[in-house]
């Protein structure tokens, strides 16, 4: 079986109705366990006290953020290439859940620097990547938006999601290429002594699988109703036709 199959949107639909309950569930369970585990049964750091529980919600969403901003690229290269609508759509369902990734970053990221650094915001290199990468977010959201035929907008989307790869990548390798900016090494590395202490990186996977899970559930089910939408636009059109074509031979 080919993965191009699922191309189709009637084979993608049954395949997502499938494994949909199963990353739902897997998610919720992941969550919880995740976030009860790191917030109330780990201890305060030594240096940052009780807000190092922030990476539970602020690491795996900014993980999300940039990756899915990954996700589209790959779905844009496939539209570009191939012309599978359903790769397109994907691509469009995922950005919202792309901003709302990128918002629960940058909040919950002002909530630690304060007291860390002693403000909501600074003009850090990846701070402000990210932010960057934000606004390409809405720029693609917009552009969907703006343009009426399918097939122009993800031509045009796709290219606009080329151009905020850029961004993407500086979000994630920010820090290693611009050494004075005020945020911290990453958290997870393959580098085990980079990485936080086990007590605190145990949970971070548990609730970074959760948010890996939640993400994939949002994106087949909102990749689910764009296919539904552009059908239904379809047929009615398709009926306005009809119905014109009528009017006019009587």
């Amino acid at each position: 079986m080919s993965l191009w199959e699922y191309a189709n949107p009637v084979k993608f639909l049954r395949l997502s109705e499938r494994v949909q309950p199963w990353l739902w569930w897997g998610s919720g369970i992941c969550l919880v366990v995740g976030l009860i585990w790191g917030f109330f049964f780990t201890p305060d750091d030594f240096r940052q006290g009780s807000t190092v529980k922030i990476i539970y919600l602020h690491v795996p969403s900014a993980l999300m953020a940039i990756n899915a901003w990954f996700m589209m690229l790959v779905a844009s290269l496939i539209w570009i290439v191939r012309r599978h609508h359903v790769s397109a759509l994907a691509a469009r369902a995922a950005a919202p859940v792309g901003i709302v990734m990128t918002l629960i970053a940058l909040f919950t990221g002002a909530i630690w620097g304060q007291p860390m650094w002693g403000t909501w915001w600074a003009w850090d290199p990846r701070l402000t990547s990210f932010l960057i990468l934000f606004l390409f977010y809405l720029g693609y959201v917009a552009l969907w938006e703006a343009i009426e035929d399918p097939d122009t907008a993800a031509d045009l989307t796709s290219i606009l999601c080329l151009v905020g790869t850029v961004f993407a990548v500086l979000s994630r390798y920010a820090v290693l290429f611009w050494n004075q900016g005020l945020h911290q090494g990453a958290s997870l590395s393959l580098d085990k002594e980079e990485n936080v202490a086990d007590v605190f990186y145990f949970p971070l996977l548990v609730c970074i699988a959760g948010f890996v899970l939640l993400f994939l559930a949002l994106v087949l089910y909102r990749t689910g109703t764009e296919i539904r939408v552009r059908r239904t636009r379809a047929l009615m059109a398709r009926e306005t036709r009809g119905a014109g074509l009528r009017a006019e031979e009587a």
